[in-house]
């Protein structure tokens, strides 16, 4: 038995949640940014074609936009709208499975940490303030060609080509840190509530307690965050990409700036080479990071008279 409580109805707490982050003008940048970019994700092949190569490839070399190449071409003569649109489905493929890497790690350890206290918590929050302190690109840039050599080039592991399922296992496990933070403190709350102590009355033990009682208690925090940690992650992976980690046979946004400045894009003057590419980064971090915050606002109750 659950003795958390969620209100006379779901339905109607969820149109009062609803309603309560639509109020918020960056809930509806971050919305519409995330559903204009992931219908990107979904179907690429449908908006813009197939992957184009050196052998389809149809422009001139870094030809500037027209009505044929919106975003111009790079250097090879491919569209540079057909390589950012097939670029979003690997950015955001990686930033979100990253990202429920880094919640899964993170709400694991945190709640472990603020339920079990003592020598756990400890030992645990050590281990959290090391990967805190030092910044997940510095770790992830010494950690992922590590990965790659001992899980070998070119390999597809689990639906992911090597490289791009390095990039994914770094960038969660090294992001995860200040999620655990937010829910240990949560949890050491949560946990000294009545209905926690009603759990433990009737027998229920502490695996049963945090799944069923702590967890469900803690999704507003979780969810406020995780949207934080995909802006996070997109940048990471877009940095790592740019300085040679990626995958050239599929390239994301970070790639595609690294293929750029390669081909000295910025000194030719082809600035639609670099900034179609750039301009999308800025635009789905930024979206993530408004939804977020207006997650935030939205479950915090101290900040709900904000509009």
């Amino acid at each position: 038995m659950t003795y958390t409580n969620y209100g006379p109805s779901r339905t109607r707490e969820f149109k009062v949640f609803l309603g309560r982050l639509l109020e918020r003008r960056g809930a509806w940048f971050g919305l519409a940014a995330l559903a204009f970019f992931l219908l990107l994700a979904a179907a690429p092949d449908l908006i813009v074609g197939p992957l184009e190569t050196a052998v389809t490839a149809d422009g001139d070399f870094l030809a500037p936009p027209d009505r044929h190449h919106i975003f111009g071409t790079d250097e090879i003569g491919r569209d540079v709208l057909n390589l950012v649109v097939h670029g979003s489905r690997i950015s955001l493929t990686i930033a979100l499975v990253a990202t429920i890497i880094s919640l899964l790690v993170g709400t694991a350890v945190g709640i472990s940490a603020g339920y079990y206290g003592g020598r756990i918590e400890t030992w645990l929050m050590r281990m959290t303030d090391f990967f805190f302190i030092v910044p997940p690109f510095v770790l992830a840039l010494v950690i992922a060609p590590v990965f790659v050599e001992v899980l070998g080039r070119g390999r597809d592991i689990l639906g992911f080509r090597s490289s791009l399922f390095v990039t994914v296992l770094v960038i969660g496990l090294t992001s995860w840190s200040f999620v655990a933070r937010i829910i240990r403190s949560q949890t050491l709350s949560l946990k000294e509530r009545t209905f926690i102590d009603r759990a433990r009355v009737v027998g229920s033990g502490d695996s049963n307690i945090m799944i069923r009682h702590l967890l469900p208690n803690l999704v507003p925090q979780i969810a406020a965050n995780g949207a934080l940690v995909v802006a996070n992650a997109i940048y990471i992976e877009t940095s790592l990409s740019f300085l040679g980690l990626g995958d050239p046979l599929q390239p994301s946004w970070g790639t595609l700036l690294s293929l750029g400045q390669r081909a000295g894009a910025a000194s030719a003057g082809a600035w639609w080479y670099l900034g179609a590419p750039g301009a999308c980064v800025l635009v789905v971090s930024l979206g993530f990071v408004l939804l977020g915050n207006a997650l935030d606002d939205t479950f915090n109750p101290r900040r709900r008279v904000i509009p």
